[in-house]
């Protein structure tokens, strides 16, 4: 599609949401020390059930905020959600406890449905045809974002702990005052739906789109797939740390080459795969490549495997668009917003289980079993792909690409 100036305006608004998600990864284990949380492993569980609880508010807003941009308009959700984030990396840079950090990142999960909503955007203003295409620059976008911030993060954390989260509030403040003088509303009048208060049930909206015909199966893998790919931001700066030694500099360096490739495969390589070979082709070697980066980071312990495996892992990413748009292509323009509420919800509901899941099984091959092997998450997230392929390839009936 296009770069026109909302679609543009859109992915510089989550490249910078992705900046400011990144800029705290390197400083996790840090951070976790400086609130009293313990070892590497123990701050790893801590950790994760500040993850978790990010998911649990988002899970329950997700579709709240969908159904009021469906009922009145993207642009005032939009801009509402990226003011709250701002507010929320103020708390976070003044948290002198962990449960002060808890409550931020509960804030941030509230404020989530930001990137529903963008979706829901791209939705409204993308051919059905050119989705697929679309979303994978959104991907691009935040491989961008997780480019720069880890890097920002690595370098400010040098001055102090907090400084990344002020930059990511200036940040967020930035892009609200940018939102407000050049976002126009995406979604017409005609195309927009009452809102009711079951709209405000996330259970009720996720059983709504799962009896939608056709939608159930991408809504499944999609699921899936969001859970063990959450190995990767759940562990990746505890696992370094413990496997190899890496400070939060080289953290950061690590995660930006990852987004550089993100970027890569999402911009230039996803959208002439699909146009070659169709959505679920593409999709198929996204599914492969993600569970050979998966194994390959479970059994490594050498840093020149890391690089080999990191561009395989990158072609996974690929996944999560084709099967936001085969979703998307599934239902009229007046349900976008319900379907990409739902999306997020399912995505929260793995945000919840996964980090609790991989850094308890990342505790225990640490510190509790007989045998160490700290990339055991990334088999378990391995095994968990492999086995939704028989759903996988049910999806080629819906596959809407030349």
């Amino acid at each position: 599609m296009k770069l026109q100036g909302p679609f543009l305006f859109i992915l510089a608004t989550l490249m910078i949401d992705a900046i400011g998600i990144g800029i705290v990864f390197p400083i996790m284990p840090d951070l976790m020390e400086r609130v009293g949380a313990g070892t590497t492993a123990e701050g790893a569980l801590w950790g994760g059930i500040m993850m978790s609880a990010y998911a649990v508010a988002m899970f329950l807003f997700g579709p709240i905020m969908g159904n009021l941009s469906d009922a009145y308009g993207r642009r005032p959700i939009l801009i509402a959600t990226l003011l709250t984030l701002a507010i929320d990396y103020v708390i976070m840079a003044l948290a002198q406890t962990y449960w002060v950090l808890l409550i931020g990142r509960v804030m941030a999960g509230i404020a989530g449905a930001s990137h529903t909503t963008a979706t829901a955007y791209i939705a409204d203003i993308a051919d059905p045809k050119e989705r697929g295409a679309a979303f994978g620059m959104i991907g691009a976008a935040f491989g961008i974002g997780f480019v720069l911030g880890p890097a920002i993060g690595g370098l400010a954390s040098g001055l102090h702990i907090t400084a990344p989260f002020w930059i990511a509030a200036g940040l967020a403040a930035a892009n609200v005052a940018f939102g407000i003088f050049i976002l126009p509303e995406s979604l017409k009048p005609e195309n927009r739906r009452k809102f009711t208060m079951s709209g405000l049930n996330p259970f009720s909206a996720i059983l709504k789109a799962f009896r939608i015909p056709g939608l159930a199966i991408p809504l499944a893998c999609l699921f899936v797939f969001e859970f063990a790919n959450l190995v990767y931001p759940t562990l990746w700066a505890f696992w370094g740390r413990e496997v190899f030694g890496w400070t939060g500099f080289v953290i950061g360096l690590s995660l930006s080459a990852y987004g550089i490739l993100i970027a890569i495969v999402q911009a230039g390589i996803l959208p002439q795969l699909t146009k070659r070979f169709g959505d679920h082709k593409t999709l198929l070697i996204g599914v492969a490549a993600g569970v050979i980066g998966m194994v390959g980071f479970g059994l490594t312990n050498n840093i020149w495997v890391v690089a080999i495996v990191l561009p395989i892992a990158a072609l996974g990413d690929m996944s999560p668009p084709l099967m936001t748009a085969i979703a998307a292509n599934t239902v009229g323009e007046d349900q976008q917003g319900l379907v990409q509420g739902v999306i997020a919800s399912l995505a929260s509901v793995a945000s919840i289980a996964a980090p609790l899941a991989m850094t308890s099984v990342f505790e225990w091959y640490v510190n509790e079993s007989q045998i160490y092997l700290p990339g055991a998450p990334y088999l378990f997230a391995a095994i968990l792909i492999i086995a939704m392929v028989p759903l996988i390839l049910r999806l080629r009936s819906t596959d809407h690409s030349p």
